[in-house]
């Protein structure tokens, strides 16, 4: 990868290397999500995906995500503006929005362990998703986050 690349370059130009590091493995995009058919709002669930590996914040198949689980959404520069309800803190947001990187980063710090220390990441928190019965979701609700187009 190139020195610096999420400060030197644009997203537009990074490579698939550069792209995949950016992601800071916090485990947030992995939580799930619904969407208020009325007022189109996210609510974002304390609940991760059956494939994180909740501990390490990794996709436990990675390679495989899209075909194991019918929602996961490759996030591309293409799809990046309908991400909408990414997390203040997501590297791809905040360098689609022209901040830099937190100082907390992988990236910043040269340190995965980094993430969950500035108490950014999910480890902390996320429980499995077969773990709730369905009629106690609203139970496991840690955000909702207002969509407007």
């Amino acid at each position: 990868m190139r020195e610096r690349f999420w400060e030197r370059f644009p997203l537009e130009s990074m490579d698939d290397e550069e792209w995949e590091a950016l992601c800071d493995g916090c485990g947030q995009c992995c939580l799930l999500k619904l969407e208020d058919e009325d007022s189109g709002d996210v609510v974002t669930l304390d609940l991760a995906c059956r494939l994180l590996d909740i501990a390490q914040c990794r996709c436990s198949d990675y390679s495989n995500r899209f075909s194991r689980v019918p929602g996961c959404t490759k996030l591309s520069l293409d799809n990046l503006p309908a991400f909408r309800w990414l997390p203040d803190t997501c590297a791809y947001r905040r360098l689609h929005e022209g901040r830099g990187l937190a100082d907390w980063h992988p990236l910043v710090t040269g340190d995965r362990a980094s993430v969950q220390r500035a108490g950014v990441g999910v480890a902390h928190f996320a429980v499995p998703e077969g773990s709730v019965p369905d009629d106690e979701l609203e139970d496991h609700i840690i955000a909702v986050l207002p969509i407007a187009d």
